[in-house]
């Protein structure tokens, strides 16, 4: 299960780059090669889809990683409360 999970976060990370890349930090990006489909569907349109596309692919991305801290954390491990710092003896009041 580890290993699909870490499989599928390999290709959401790939995937979110790209969509990233293809995206101008001024607004334009993708779109700005399609001037003539603008008529058709809309630059607007495009711009939308990276957006909507980043967010979803981040958000997984972030579900995925905690997924898999959760399956393939150490279950042996006790990672209890360190309580080799605690006093042996109770502490007295001072009066």
């Amino acid at each position: 299960m580890t290993t699909f999970l870490t499989v599928v976060i390999l290709i959401v990370c790939f995937l979110l780059g790209a969509v990233i890349l293809v995206q101008n930090p001024k607004g334009g990006g993708l779109a700005t090669g399609f001037q003539g489909a603008s008529q058709i569907g809309g630059v607007q349109r495009t711009t939308n889809f990276l957006e909507k596309a980043t967010w979803v692919l981040a958000v997984s991305l972030f579900v995925l990683c905690i997924l898999v801290g959760s399956f393939a954390g150490n279950g042996s491990l006790d990672v209890g409360v360190d309580e080799s710092f605690a006093p042996t003896a109770p502490i007295e009041a001072a009066e």
